[in-house]
């Protein structure tokens, strides 16, 4: 068992090259281009979280792609970055149902007591880390602002 998210997709990407997984190499090779990218530019080894970070961006990046290349009528493109998000999604913890968000949301207003809109940063500062990964967190600041404004 690797030690580390990152040391798992170095792992991964060895075996895809001895497979000869050709697309999956592909987009094993993006994930640690961009893990690395992230590294190089902020002089830092990202930790398990920092990872998840990387990863949910990619995953966001291409669910935007995927809308443009629709709307565009170049199905093919959006094939590609489907293909894409389904291999970072390996990487990303279960995606949370809305019950359990929408749990979280109110322990965390409770907790911070959260009064209003003013108190939404503090909202998000307490959910970002447990959501990381596990929901889209431009959903979580809508339902948080709904929760507020209520």
């Amino acid at each position: 068992m690797a030690d580390t998210l990152k040391d798992q997709i170095t792992a991964d990407m060895k075996e895809a090259m001895r497979a000869r997984e050709k697309e999956r190499l592909g987009t094993i090779r993006l994930i640690l281009a961009a893990i690395k990218q992230r590294e190089v530019d902020e002089r830092i080894e990202l930790d398990d979280t920092q990872v998840l970070a990387v990863l949910d961006k990619m995953v966001k990046q291409r669910r935007d792609s995927i809308k443009q290349y629709t709307d565009a009528g170049r199905d093919e493109l959006a094939a590609v970055e489907e293909s894409e998000i389904a291999v970072i999604q390996v990487y990303l913890p279960a995606a949370l149902s809305d019950e359990e968000i929408e749990a979280m949301i109110e322990e965390a207003v409770s907790s911070t007591g959260a009064a209003g809109m003013q108190d939404m940063g503090k909202v998000m500062g307490q959910l970002k880390p447990k959501l990381q990964g596990r929901a889209d967190m431009g959903q979580v600041s809508g339902k948080i602002k709904a929760r507020l404004t209520a």
